[in-house]
């Protein structure tokens, strides 16, 4: 299984973005999928899922400006970030799940950065 982020990149606060995560090696529609977030000197965190059936979760800090979204035919999810605020800093990671949580795999991350 390989999972391949990207779209991560330099922005000003109240700025956009869009992450892709695109999933190899895997029956990508029965799976859930997840991203997280690291900051420097802090744990990870679960920013936003989406289960295999298009149920959708999110961190009480990003709601209402994050959306999770999948592509089932590119095996490909997404997460549109806007209103970005210096906080959402981190390096943010992509994870493959199956909807009973017995297996997971973890993509390498990509730089968000929200500064002027």
């Amino acid at each position: 299984v390989q999972l391949q982020a990207s779209g991560g990149g330099l922005v000003q606060p109240g700025g956009s973005l869009r992450l892709s995560c695109a999933a190899s090696g895997v029956i990508f529609s029965i799976n859930g999928m997840g991203w997280y977030r690291q900051a420097p000197g802090k744990q990870r965190e679960l920013v936003a899922d989406i289960t295999s059936g298009g149920k959708t979760y999110y961190a009480d800090s990003v709601k209402g400006r994050f959306t999770i979204s999948r592509d089932n035919g590119k095996s490909t999810v997404y997460l549109q970030m806007n209103s970005l605020k210096p906080e959402d800093t981190a390096v943010y990671y992509c994870n493959l799940h199956s909807d009973t949580w017995n297996y997971d795999y973890w993509g390498r991350g990509t730089l968000v950065t929200v500064s002027s």
